[in-house]
């Protein structure tokens, strides 16, 4: 008997030495559905989908594909039972083009046709409405593009059963616009669908059906035309939660940051900042949007004395003191920068590379910020311990314990200990890239709280974002960069997304708040 549900999942439980990461759930993913699959962090709902694509195997509980029971206990075996899973960083060889990406290691015959490869990506583009240039390299892709490929990867391999973790993180609007025609051209086809995503509005727009998982336990499930985003949010969360994020008006700002021609080149000759130019505020919060790749990233190192400028450019930081005279930071360390006294805290978007150590616990953590702050000889370690306890008691952080090393914790943890420890630092001009990528609903008003009450005390804040729902609530002036470039600077209050979007991929007009 045919049966309509592609997925039935049934008492899956998964253990992480003493972490439950799923704790005997149930979940049922029907044909034709595009179902969203939504939780806070460390809810469970990757581990969930990694288990059904074969990365993780269950530990009890039986999985049914078509109504038959299967096991999956690789990748091989879920693309076997036609499931492909599109994980949030792309699995692509940047040096290969989109034809050969798409057949590497299927080992279908000693030697591969790339003209039957190029005309059945052809086909299934057609079908779909993708838009994929089958010899094009990789490393010329857009992040749309990649997007784009992996999907068109998993459909080539057979895929009827498609699960998207965060498909739309780095998309602009109009990008995201033209993924969701495309999954419903899927789901038109018959195609069952998960999308695994944190954007409430996106939610609503795209799915049929709604799941919610609270820590390691499957919540239940609603159609999506008979909820709302408060009452997923208070689902997820166990209690009413508020989703106004607060802007209030800037008061007595004053320049603090004042950049000017400023160009990065990287160690490959490719110019990574063009001639940028901006003066931040204390006492307001500046966005920064673009597609990834547009020159954010470059352009807080920068700031923070961790890129080399070219002749010619200038970032100037005014102290908070009445009168003070600004001072030059371009040619300066971050050890020079920070012994001249500039209040400078930088949350990176490489939080275990570049913001934390990972085989360091949270107080020895928090030391590397003060370790130089005393004058005895011996460290305190007092001060650092009771910062870590009041960081996990206030982002509710969930780790085993102080001592635990910050690399077992989960991403999104991490970063609510890298962000509560640069915040806890009072400085004057705080930069944030992404702070909120990976975290909860809950966690981010939470963060976005933090950032406002800095902008109250006349921090002046910088944060780059890649919601641009979130840059337009939040923020009181959007910082636009398309490949290097500012396109404009825009008042958040006034500019609309889509007029963001348009900035960020150039087609836009310049605009100057």
């Amino acid at each position: 008997m045919e049966t309509k549900n592609a997925v039935q999942m049934v008492d899956i439980t998964k253990t992480f030495g003493s972490v439950i990461a799923n704790n005997k759930v149930s979940l049922t993913i029907d044909k034709g559905e595009i179902l969203s699959l939504l939780g806070e962090n460390g809810s469970g709902k990757t581990t969930l989908m990694n288990m059904l694509s074969g990365i993780y195997l269950p530990d009890s509980g039986q999985i049914y594909v078509n109504g038959e029971k299967v096991t999956i206990a690789s990748p091989r075996d879920a693309f076997a039972l036609h499931i492909g899973m599109i994980h949030q960083h792309f699995k692509l060889v940047d040096v290969l083009t989109a034809a050969e990406n798409i057949v590497l290691g299927l080992n279908e015959a000693p030697l591969i046709d790339l003209k039957n490869v190029r005309a059945a990506v052809n086909d299934i583009c057609d079908r779909y409405g993708f838009v994929v240039e089958p010899d094009k390299k990789v490393y010329d892709m857009s992040v749309s593009e990649k997007q784009t490929l992996e999907i068109v990867k998993v459909l080539y391999r057979g895929a009827d059963i498609l699960i998207l973790d965060e498909p739309t993180a780095v998309l602009t609007p109009q990008e995201t616009d033209k993924l969701f025609a495309v999954m419903r051209n899927m789901q038109a086809d018959g195609k069952a669908i998960v999308i695994i995503t944190h954007k409430l509005h996106e939610v609503m727009a795209i799915s049929d059906r709604v799941a919610v998982l609270r820590k390691g336990e499957y919540i239940g499930d609603v159609p999506t035309s008979e909820t709302s985003p408060q009452k997923l949010t208070d689902m997820m969360v166990g209690k009413a939660t508020t989703l106004n994020i607060d802007r209030p008006e800037p008061e007595n700002i004053t320049e603090r940051l004042v950049v000017k021609d400023l160009t990065v080149v990287d160690s490959d000759g490719v110019k990574r900042l063009d001639h940028v130019s901006f003066t931040a505020y204390g006492g307001e919060i500046l966005g920064v949007a673009g597609i990834s790749g547009s020159g954010q990233k470059e352009l807080l190192e920068a700031i923070a004395g961790l890129q080399r400028i070219e002749e010619g450019g200038s970032i100037v930081y005014t102290p908070r003191e009445e009168n003070a005279a600004g001072e030059e930071l371009v040619g300066k360390s971050p050890m020079d920068i920070k012994k001249m006294g500039v209040r400078l805290a930088f949350v990176p978007e490489d939080r275990l590379g570049m913001g934390l150590v990972g085989n360091m616990n949270i107080p020895d953590n928090m030391m590397l910020k003060s370790y130089d702050a005393g004058k005895s000889v011996f460290t305190d370690r007092k001060t650092p311990r009771d910062l870590g306890a009041s960081i996990i008691e206030q982002l509710e952080v969930v780790t085993p314990g102080l001592s635990t090393p910050v690399r077992r914790l989960s991403g999104g943890n991490v970063q609510k200990v890298l962000v509560g420890r640069e915040i806890a630092a009072h400085p004057a001009l705080l930069m944030t890239a992404y702070a909120v990528r990976g975290l909860d609903i809950n966690t981010s008003y939470t963060i976005y709280r933090l950032l406002n009450e800095q902008k109250k005390l006349g921090t002046a804040v910088i944060y780059v974002g890649e919601d641009l729902d979130v840059l337009l609530e939040l923020c009181d002036r959007i910082l636009v960069l398309c490949a290097g470039k500012v396109s404009g600077v825009v008042d958040g209050r006034k500019i609309k997304k889509e007029e963001v979007g348009l900035l960020m991929t150039h087609l836009g007009q310049e605009a100057q708040a």
